[in-house]
């Protein structure tokens, strides 16, 4: 998954105000406590990134 993918789901899930600031305040533990924009930074997989808000947030399916 693309950086910028995973991006337009999050704006679409949460709103894209929300979106951003959901994504430098809140840690996910499946990220090992990181935020997104941590994980980001550290290298983690978008993918994998995006799997761990998907669970953390319980969107509904059409948002993987």
């Amino acid at each position: 998954m693309r950086l910028t993918d995973m991006w337009e789901r999050l704006d679409e899930a949460l709103g894209s105000a929300y979106a951003r600031s959901w994504a430098v305040d809140f840690h996910i533990a499946e990220l090992g406590g990181r935020t997104v924009e941590q994980a980001i930074v550290d290298g983690i997989d978008t993918q994998t990134i995006w799997r761990a808000v998907h669970q953390t947030l319980e969107l509904d399916p059409k948002y993987r």
